[in-house]
């Protein structure tokens, strides 16, 4: 049985001095994830450009920064600054040398990679001229270029317009169809390509593990909330529970499953009932629309 794609332990990754993840426990089962609400930081750590203070991130069994350097994992970050004069096949080239190999072989990935991201026209365009969905093309053929098995990806939809973002989707997935891969979004549609490819979703937060299951099953788990409550927690815990719902209490914040009995009115019923604040109600599927 193959080392999960991703597995986070009491993890904390911090940035500029602050934690941006601290206490997340999470492990993947998949081998094409998306990972959702997740802290930029989360997707720096595991494509090796951030350090991890505590706790454990592994990408196929190796620790994420040694899962860089053994060649396992290559990280695809949204929108980074790009040498505008450089051609697209210099730039995809040098990312394949800078993974170790010759440069006659870098040359031949290079072409390969831009190849599946169907950029072979514009190979030799200078970057500087390339439309916003074809730099991040080639940003994904620097990432295969350099043979890893585990592409991890900066949430590469973002900002396109709809139409677009289906196309570059189409393409994404396509190039990625001989690779395990991570795609770190704020929030994706269940209709994308790349939703409807994934094997798994993780719903995550800077401390903690929300859901995780086949896209279309948390989507459809609306009943599911994360919730900020000031009151009588027990008590709220109790009615619940004798109602049919599941209420789990992780420190400042409340995990509820309404299940098929309990409204969102109900809730609130209940909690007036108690005199509990509801301050904050969220579905636990907001980031998949």
């Amino acid at each position: 049985m193959s080392e999960p794609l991703l597995h986070v332990e009491d993890l904390r990754i911090d940035v500029d001095g602050v934690p941006a993840v601290d206490g997340l426990t999470a492990r993947t089962s998949g081998d094409r994830v998306v990972v959702l609400g997740a802290p930029r930081a989360l997707f720096e750590a595991t494509a090796g450009r951030r350090r991890v203070v505590r706790g454990t991130l592994r990408v196929r069994g190796s620790a994420a920064d040694a899962a860089v350097r053994e060649g396992i994992v290559a990280g695809a970050p949204l929108d980074p600054p790009l040498p505008p004069k450089w051609t697209a096949l210099d730039y995809v080239t040098w990312s394949s040398r800078l993974a170790g190999h010759t440069a006659s072989d870098a040359r031949t990935l290079a072409k390969e990679a831009i190849a599946l991201v169907q950029l072979g026209a514009l190979a030799t365009s200078a970057i500087d001229r390339l439309l916003p969905h074809a730099k991040r093309g080639v940003v994904l053929a620097s990432a295969l270029a350099t043979g890893a098995a585990v592409i991890a990806l900066e949430d590469p939809l973002a900002t396109l317009p709809e139409e677009i973002a289906r196309s570059w989707a189409r393409i994404l997935v396509s190039a990625l169809a001989d690779r395990s891969w991570i795609v770190f979004a704020a929030r994706i549609s269940l209709t994308s390509p790349v939703a409807m490819n994934a094997d798994e979703a993780l719903m995550v937060s800077s401390s903690r593990l929300d859901a995780q299951g086949p896209p279309a099953e948390i989507a459809a788990a609306d009943h599911r909330y994360v919730a900020r409550i000031h009151g009588p927690l027990e008590a709220l815990g109790a009615r619940l529970s004798e109602r049919g719902a599941k209420m789990d209490v992780q420190g400042a914040q409340v995990l509820i499953d309404l299940g098929s009995t309990v409204t969102t009115a109900d809730l609130l019923g209940i909690c007036m009932e108690l005199d509990a604040t509801v301050v904050e109600l969220a579905p636990v599927a907001r980031a998949l629309t």
